[in-house]
């Protein structure tokens, strides 16, 4: 199994195109981790609109909602 992690903050111009490129890949056996930082944008109901996407695929998809930490946290 292949995990990818992928951190978001206020990414909401650009969270589909990624979201959707992590979707077309061929691998199956992977786990999706989006971490949001505290986003306060539209970031969080982009992630759960896809939540379903994920699961009709049968990929383990998890979602993270942290307060605001910065990079590093």
């Amino acid at each position: 199994m292949v995990s990818i992690i992928v951190p978001v903050y206020n990414v909401e111009e650009y969270l589909r195109e990624c979201v959707d490129s992590v979707l077309n890949q061929t691998y199956s056996d992977v786990e999706v981790i989006l971490v949001d930082d505290g986003s306060t944008d539209g970031t969080d109901k982009i992630v759960l609109s896809y939540k379903e996407r994920f699961k009709k695929r049968g990929i383990d998809f998890k979602y993270v909602r942290k307060e605001n930490g910065g990079v590093s946290s």
